[in-house]
């Protein structure tokens, strides 16, 4: 029997970019059961619309939960227990067949919690995907340099931008669209809803991995990310949102009391960064 598959995506605003999502989904591949989450916004109604007019569920939160908790609220609403679970921004577009790709790449590796695809940008460039885990030393210097000297190489190694066209292990992967396997899924108990937005995916990486559990980078399998469309329209309160979940995430790492100074340390200079991205 083929893999059963269940399709999440998590709205917000996103009226304009569904359509060409629902689309592209139905020449992707085979899917069981596709649910769209709206975090409340006010495009919920038109949204909805468009999701029930396909033939799919939608959800319609009375809160914004963020994107992790967003994903989970659709696994609950689920109507059976699939196989798999393909996560998906609604500004995603599938090229033919690549939903099949990611569950056949499943099928192929039984150790893999997560898969993902190869991540095309909306001029055709390929967006590094699959990323090492932030050390210290490359996450610092990756968050000081990155903007102002994109090509530096601690940038270049945590972003493995050199390593697209095999399939790999990866530390973490894209929660742009990432195919999870439901029982590792289940392991690690999916996203951490304590994160709203951002950095979700990289702790979802590194938890899977520590549960035994391996991600890895499908590039026979492609998408195109047209663009965070949403956060667009309130970037202040995104890069205090990823500045916030940044800390979460390395706060978390270095928990020891005896790294009550580094935490401190790592605080100040993330708010400085935000202070000067925001000028």
């Amino acid at each position: 029997m083929s893999p059963s598959v269940l399709v999440v995506t998590v709205t917000y605003n996103s009226a304009d970019t569904i359509r060409p999502f629902l689309d592209s989904l139905a020449e992707a591949g085979h899917a069981d059961e596709v649910i769209a989450v709206d975090n409340a916004s006010t495009e919920a109604e038109e949204v909805g619309e468009l999701v029930r007019a396909a033939g799919h569920r939608f959800v319609e939160l009375d809160r914004n939960a963020g994107y992790g908790g967003g994903v989970r609220a659709a696994v609950e609403a689920a109507s059976t227990a699939p196989d798999y679970i393909l996560v998906a921004n609604p500004d995603v577009v599938f090229a033919p067949g690549a939903l099949d790709a990611l569950v056949a790449a499943g099928e192929q590796e039984p150790g893999a919690g997560s898969l993902g695809p190869k991540i095309l940008e909306a001029d055709g460039r390929i967006y590094p995907s699959a990323r090492r885990l932030p050390s210290l030393r490359t996450g610092v210097a990756h968050a000081l340099f990155g903007r102002i000297w994109p090509g530096n190489p601690w940038t270049v190694k945590y972003r493995a931008e050199r390593e697209t066209e095999t399939r790999r292990d990866a530390g973490w992967l894209s929660g742009a669209c990432l195919l999870l396997r439901a029982s590792a899924y289940r392991d690690v108990d999916g996203f951490d809803t304590g994160y709203f937005m951002y950095f979700e995916d990289v702790d979802l990486g590194d938890r899977l991995g520590r549960a035994g559990w391996r991600n890895v980078y499908v590039p026979e399998a492609v998408v195109t990310h047209t663009g965070a469309h949403s956060t667009s329209r309130a970037r202040r309160a995104m890069e205090k949102a990823h500045h916030d979940s940044a800390y979460r995430y390395l706060s978390r790492r270095y928990s020891a009391w005896y790294f009550a100074p580094l935490r401190l340390a790592i605080q100040l200079g993330l708010w400085g960064r935000l202070w000067w991205v925001s000028r």
